[in-house]
């Protein structure tokens, strides 16, 4: 098991998981993004996300995508976007090494939170994120405009 800092090469595989954790929430349709976007958006001029990947002896299995995001009541936080590990290599170890790296990139960057996501209905994360202690807060409602609501407002 490996975990390292992503970089653009890895980006095809990044794209695999990505769609396979849409297929897993059942969202494949909601898949918009490109290997170009990903490309541009993480490593063109103005970089909004950084990645980790888990790797075995032949393929990256897992990612942590993330960007820091700001509190005006905390300051500086680290915000998880997703955390993907394949299907056929959950359960090994690799979604802890991936949190431990976002953790350890916490501390590293002073960010005084890491904030996540979790759908209501994925028990077996929850279970995960509940060990680690973390708290899950069911009070805030997200709130999202879309880009065709964007582009029309």
């Amino acid at each position: 098991m490996n975990i390292r800092k992503g970089i653009k090469s890895d980006l095809p595989q990044v794209l695999e998981l990505i769609q396979e954790l849409a297929d897993y929430e059942k969202a494949a349709h909601e898949v918009e993004i490109t290997l170009t976007q990903l490309e541009e958006d993480g490593f063109g001029e103005n970089p909004v996300y950084e990645f980790f990947v888990a790797e075995n002896e032949s393929e990256i299995v897992g990612i942590a995508l993330y960007y820091f995001r700001y509190s005006t009541w905390k300051g500086k936080a680290v915000y998880l976007e997703d955390l993907v590990v394949k299907d056929s290599e959950r359960g090994k170890g690799y979604g802890q090494l991936l949190l431990d790296a976002i953790i350890k990139e916490a501390k590293r960057t002073n960010s005084k939170q890491v904030r996540w996501q979790v759908l209501d209905w994925n028990e077996p994360a929850i279970e995960f994120y509940k060990k680690l202690g973390a708290d899950l807060d069911g009070e805030w409602i997200n709130c999202t405009l879309t880009s065709q609501q964007i582009q029309s407002y």
